[in-house]
């Protein structure tokens, strides 16, 4: 499986981080290392100074896929989550500056939480999805689907012109505003729609 995320989706976002708003969606890839361990602690990598939480909508991939045209892409999922995109944000401007790929900052073990399912079936509309993020009992980031530069079929169609999506392949489909640094022993709970779907220690 592989992890296909979407960066600067959400316009505010891409405000707070004075980056230039882009003309399709930005994609980068993180190996099947990046997942953390069910009930496992994030541990803080001893190469960044400034760990950022980013908070995202998943959508998990059911069935294979090349060329997906945006009428046929709710095919290829059932399930739909919420997970944080780990960044070294401090390595990633470095890297940024030197014109150089985000992969040791994005991609680093551990660096993808991915929390409960729920079934696309028991939401009732994907374009309209609520999530929080709380840090230590404060909400941090706020984001509705709606907010989307690029809905998640259309992101299946963009994706599958450049990768083949197989079953199991997951989704990030970009985080809204609030992205912020995490210390040791913060704890971070995600919600979407209410549902409860992760809660980590920081360690």
């Amino acid at each position: 499986m592989k992890l296909i995320c979407i960066g600067r989706n959400y316009t505010k976002h891409i405000e707070e981080l004075e980056n230039e708003k882009p003309k399709e969606p930005v994609v980068f890839i993180k190996p099947d290392t990046a997942i953390l361990l069910k009930n496992q602690p994030f541990f803080i990598p001893d190469f960044s100074n400034d760990l950022h939480h980013e908070v995202e909508v998943l959508v998990k991939i059911n069935k294979v896929g090349k060329h997906i045209s945006k009428k046929f892409a709710n095919k290829y999922y059932n399930e739909i989550g919420l997970g944080i995109d780990f960044t070294a944000r401090d390595l990633q401007k470095q890297l940024k500056e030197k014109g150089l790929p985000w992969e040791k900052a994005k991609s680093f073990d551990g660096a993808a939480v991915i929390g409960n399912w729920m079934q696309k079936s028991k939401l009732h509309d994907l374009d309209n999805l609520n999530f929080k993020l709380f840090k230590n009992d404060e909400c941090v980031q706020t984001g509705n689907t709606s907010h989307m530069l690029w809905k998640i079929d259309d992101l299946i169609e963009y994706i599958s012109k450049y990768f083949t999506l197989k079953i199991g392949d997951v989704i990030f489909t970009g985080t809204p505003a609030g992205v912020g640094k995490v210390i040791a022993n913060d704890i971070l709970t995600g919600y979407l729609e209410g549902n409860q779907l992760f809660s980590i220690k920081v360690k």
